[in-house]
């Protein structure tokens, strides 16, 4: 495979990207690229072990760690999560999507881990989010793109949360977000220990992600990129958002699960191989999941019309644990079963079980709407072309 640093140059030199790091895989083939700079200020270039703000990517890796839970039997799929829970017992329902908070009815079941790991709890972001209830998710939880420094910790966060009213029943529709933050605070309860330990000690360790985390060390500051987003004004400049030494430089009071990881290109391939290999760890050195983990995390578990969720989702696209799976052809990169997501800070990772294949596009340029840029959809082409 040739090319990939001509694709991720190309916007680079028009001045629509700062920079990417970018790895394509099929088998034992691997090309990997780094261009333009990690840091707009100084220059300081891109290089293969630079170190993002993958945002939405922690999803998946999320899902993984339940699993890991699943397996160990301290957690049931079916099962209500208000054993560890109980500030999400006795929910209640808006009437009404578009209506007011208060105008409520109970919830006609518990939710369950499944509900969660499907995003159809009743919490999470529809398509419109000016609705009551959703806005008190950004008001009252800081909602959105990650705020390491400022959000509560977590038994506040889902204090907090539990005064919010479900938009929808539980089961009954896909929601956005939310979710994998509520299965941050379960992992953290059920296995005793704060979230972050957990992942490192069960998740990072065992597969060699040794640059993911939560907050980039100071030692490793010098490889973090800065986060930018478009200016406001269409002038086509870059305004920055946050800087190496900004939010990700120390530990977070409310780690979040679903977007609040640190990571490199190899570290996420690392994950990718080990949901490839069917839960095993590369070199033979164990297994992470079993089989059955990684099928379910990697199957579309989505009704026909929950699947028609608005523009948040990509068109084609269902939904298994963490990650989206798809299901129709809607363009060249879009393979029945291909799993992943994609980030808010300009972040892409997806994986074909079927054909071994693995894309991973790390940029820190936030995203300005839910469609793909073209830079990212030329790195899809690319990665389904080969």
């Amino acid at each position: 495979m040739t090319g990939l640093r001509g694709i991720l140059e190309a916007p680079v030199d028009a001045g629509t990207l700062p920079g990417a790091v970018a790895l394509v895989a099929r088998g034992d083939a691997v090309e990997v690229a780094a261009v333009g700079a990690s840091d707009a200020r100084s220059g300081a270039p891109m290089a293969r072990d630079t170190i993002f703000r993958i945002a939405s990517l922690t999803k998946p890796i999320t899902a993984a760690a339940v699993m890991l839970l699943v397996e160990e039997g301290l957690l049931a799929l079916d099962a209500p999560v208000t054993p560890w829970l109980p500030e999400l017992a006795d929910r209640v329902v808006v009437r009404t999507p578009s209506g007011p908070v208060d105008d409520v009815v109970p919830a006609l079941r518990p939710i369950t881990l499944s509900d969660l790991l499907t995003f159809r709890a009743g919490y999470g972001f529809p398509e419109d989010f000016s609705l009551p209830a959703v806005g008190l998710l950004f008001s009252e939880l800081l909602q959105g793109p990650p705020q390491p420094q400022r959000v509560a910790p977590p038994d506040a966060w889902i204090e907090g949360l539990s005064r919010i009213p479900l938009l929808y029943q539980p089961g009954e529709a896909w929601l956005y977000n939310t979710c994998s933050d509520i299965l941050g605070v379960l992992i953290a309860r059920v296995a005793g220990q704060p979230l972050a330990r957990f992942l490192d000690e069960r998740v990072f360790a065992p597969l060699g992600m040794v640059d993911t985390g939560f907050a980039v060390p100071a030692a490793s500051l010098g490889r973090f990129t800065e986060q930018y987003r478009a200016a406001a004004d269409g002038s086509g400049t870059w305004e920055l958002v946050d800087a190496r030494e900004g939010q990700w430089s120390r530990e977070p009071a409310f780690p979040s699960a679903a977007g609040g990881l640190v990571s490199t290109v190899d570290d996420w391939y690392a994950f990718a191989r080990m949901l490839l290999a069917g839960g095993a760890v590369a070199a033979g050195t164990g297994r992470l999941l079993s089989p059955e983990s990684v099928r379910m995390m990697t199957t579309d578990w989505l009704t026909p019309a929950q699947r028609s969720g608005g523009d948040l989702f990509l068109e084609g696209q269902g939904w298994g644990f963490g990650g989206s799976v798809d299901v129709q052809v809607r363009d060249p990169w879009n393979v029945p079963g291909r799993y992943g997501w994609v980030g808010g800070t300009g972040t892409a990772a997806h994986l074909v079980p079927s054909t071994g294949a693995v894309s991973i596009l790390l940029t820190q340029l936030e995203l300005g709407g839910p469609t793909p840029p073209p830079p990212m959809r030329a790195f899809w082409e690319y990665a389904a072309n080969g």
